[in-house]
């Protein structure tokens, strides 16, 4: 079998997904722009380094891979050289972007490979439940997504791609509603969100727009898709002197705790569907390598760009994710 190549394997994030890729027993190989962080981390595996403005180095980077899965942001500026090389390869792609506009550049392209954006806790696990929870439909009246982080430590790559972001929009606000992204210089107004136990009722910020905004919509007739942020998690976010995370345990994830709670209203139903688990840097290592096993096993429902929740089982590959569940 042809290897896996993950972009970005000496980030934080890419730690964890070539691990478990390993953990799998999947080929891999690991690629970046700095080749002595790519040594250090990974000596014992195929290294390729390339920088993203380098086609040709990137070109040797992919040849005769299986997939690659890029974890390197910003995504505005790695996205599209990355996923331009994966189609002269002829190979899918696979990323865990949060950027919102990374993310609809992504989906703006036509491609003839299979391409799978936001595939992580941002963007990919809040479209999961939000299918999931549907089942057999195709639409609803409001998509609700309700980020519940004890706590949040964010790496230097989140900081990085935050700041991208808040430049991209002129410090303005997004809300995804009456069927379209729109900017706002609205302040928000904490309100309480009840989460499932232990988290509990917690104050959260509205409209703390995440890349649900993009990949629900993409596949799911809504109007209204709005996310929400447990204070605690926003102010360690907004606190330049919160430090990254740190390790507590044998799988190198922290002591986070989160609940993504997906509540969806048609008429006068309303359905849930809430997963609970353990750092959110480190449960998107199986939601890309997920993803990146069913495509190349021919699992998908879909071609092109396409979100998880439409190019994939949602209920069955929710069930494989090291998550506490509720579904309906």
């Amino acid at each position: 079998m042809n290897a896996v190549v993950v972009y970005g394997a000496t980030g934080h994030t890419g730690r964890f997904v070539v691990e478990e890729l390993l953990r799998r027993g999947l080929p891999t190989v690991v690629s970046g722009r700095n080749a002595a962080a790519l040594e250090s981390t990974w000596g014992d595996l195929e290294i390729r380094p390339a920088s993203v403005d380098d086609p040709q180095a990137l070109d040797q980077a992919l040849k005769n891979a299986a997939a690659v899965i890029n974890c390197a942001g910003p995504f505005a500026a790695t996205g599209a050289p990355i996923i331009d090389a994966a189609a002269r390869a002829g190979i899918p792609y696979v990323d865990v972007a949060a950027e919102i506009e990374a993310n609809l550049s992504t989906y703006a392209r036509h491609s003839d490979t299979l391409v799978v954006p936001a595939v992580a806790f941002y963007g990919g696990l809040g479209d999961l439940l939000a299918t999931a929870a549907l089942g057999e439909r195709t639409a609803a009246d409001e998509v609700h997504v309700a980020y519940g982080l004890t706590s949040w430590h964010p790496t230097p790559g989140t900081r990085a791609a935050g700041q991208v972001s808040h430049d991209l929009r002129n410090g303005r606000r997004l809300r995804f509603t009456a069927g379209a992204l729109q900017y706002h210089d609205d302040k928000p107004v904490p309100e309480d969100w009840t989460f499932p136990e232990p988290l509990g009722r917690r104050r959260v910020i509205p409209e703390f727009t995440m890349a649900d905004v993009v990949t629900i919509p993409s596949h799911l007739a809504v109007p209204e898709v709005r996310t929400y942020m447990t204070v605690e998690a926003a102010g360690d976010l907004f606190n330049t002197d919160t430090p990254a995370p740190t390790a507590v345990d044998e799988f190198g994830r922290s002591d986070q705790a989160f609940a993504v709670d997906v509540r969806i209203r048609t008429g006068g139903e309303e359905r849930r569907a809430t997963a609970r688990g353990q750092d959110i840097y480190a449960i998107s290592a199986p939601l890309a390598v997920g993803a990146v096993r069913r495509i190349l096993a021919g699992e998908v429902r879909a071609h092109g760009v396409a979100s998880a929740g439409a190019m994939f089982d949602a209920v069955e590959f929710l069930n494989d994710l090291p998550l506490t569940l509720d579904l309906p």
